[in-house]
């Protein structure tokens, strides 16, 4: 039965002419006619392989400042979004509370002074006492304990006194670190307490500032070799669409554990950040300088062909045909891709026209951007 449907088969193919593929085009008198291509030459020079991620900038250091002391808020010295230097006073607490609090204890310890003199003398007339043999040795114990109790209690005033001035230096509420104030949280007037959870106002820190992004985990072993050789990657943030550069940093550190959930390892970067250009919270494309092939034989990505047999370009030859030639692609930048082997710089790929185009075919070559010019024939 399979024989005769094939039979059949060839007999209806035989009637149909139709249905038999074309025949190849007629050859002109001189040869088949050439294809127009844009070709341009391969050249030698140095290409930045960079590492490219998503990442978000995130303040240096964040802090929420709070009132170490209970009491009430009679000044604020800041402006909503200044930038502050560490020291600088923020704001001010009533301290005619703490002042009173200090005095008392310097009265304290004046008493206990005065006392402890009083002691001091009646210690010196018993030990003449003891000495002369008119009191017990009870006695002038009991004293020469009661001359360590005044002892005693002047250090507890001290502590005292001192703690009275501590609350009164908290009274005065300074930048702990240097940075951009945010929007006021609290209100003059109103009372403050230690443990108030928002605080009075947040400062980030925005010179340096950071930038957190990732990285496939792939390329966690070349950034770890470099890190670990001691060399500085340089950071570059882009904004949203990639097309403009914000900033230039440098790689800090690697997180210690990779995501699974994602396949990505996390990176933080350093950036100085003296124009302001960023800001916390600001999502940033995120390209790694990981390093820089010298010296390479360069030509454009959209040469670049690939087929059964691996990656290959179409070469013209001197005899202004096209030459398939097997190229091996070290890595890609951009528009251009820096070759390992299988090209010399100098030699003209083609970039446009290579669908039409085989081992052998006669070549128009054209000038990259500019119709009707040619290179040859």
């Amino acid at each position: 039965m399979l024989a005769a449907l094939a039979y059949g088969g060839y007999r209806l193919r035989e009637r149909m002419p139709a249905l038999r593929p074309p025949a190849p085009p007629a050859q002109t008198r001189g040869g088949p006619r050439a294809v127009p291509v844009v070709a341009v030459a391969a050249h030698r020079g140095d290409l930045p392989d960079y590492l490219n991620g998503l990442g978000t900038v995130t303040a240096f250091n964040t802090v929420t400042v709070k009132s170490r002391i209970d009491g009430q808020l009679i000044r604020v010295a800041f402006q909503e979004g200044q930038f502050v230097h560490q020291g600088d006073v923020l704001a001010e607490i009533d301290p005619r509370p703490f002042q009173v609090q200090l005095e008392q204890a310097q009265g304290q310890m004046a008493r206990d002074q005065a006392q402890l003199n009083d002691a001091k003398v009646n210690l010196a007339r018993y030990e003449a006492l003891y000495e002369a043999k008119v009191i017990p040795k009870q006695q002038f114990d009991t004293q020469a304990a009661t001359v360590g109790q005044f002892e005693g209690a002047i250090e507890a005033d001290k502590a005292m006194i001192d703690s009275a001035r501590l609350q009164l230096e908290y009274c005065r509420i300074a930048a702990p670190i240097s940075g951009r104030i945010g929007l006021r949280l609290i209100d003059v007037g109103n009372m403050v307490h230690a443990n108030d959870p928002n605080g009075l106002v947040v400062i980030t820190q925005l010179q340096p500032i950071a930038v957190l992004f990732t990285l496939p985990e792939d390329n966690l072993p070349a950034v770890l070799s470099k890190l670990r050789a001691g060399e500085h990657l340089q950071v570059e943030a882009y904004n949203r669409d990639g097309t403009v550069r914000v900033a230039t940093g440098s790689l800090l550190t690697v997180d210690n554990q990779i995501d699974q959930s994602t396949g990505t390892s996390r990176f933080k970067a350093v950036f100085p950040n003296e124009d302001g250009a960023l800001f916390p919270n600001q999502f940033v494309n995120v390209r790694v300088l990981l390093d820089v092939r010298r010296g390479a034989v360069i030509l454009p990505t959209a040469a670049v062909e690939r087929g059964p047999q691996g990656t290959f370009v179409y070469v013209v030859n001197a005899d202004h045909k096209a030459e398939v030639r097997p190229i091996t692609v070290d890595t890609t930048e951009g528009n251009e891709a820096a070759l390992k082997a299988g090209l010399a710089a100098g030699e003209l790929v083609v970039v446009d026209g290579q669908d039409k185009l085989q081992q052998g075919s006669r070549v128009d070559v054209r000038v990259p951007g500019a119709s009707g010019k040619k290179r040859g024939a």
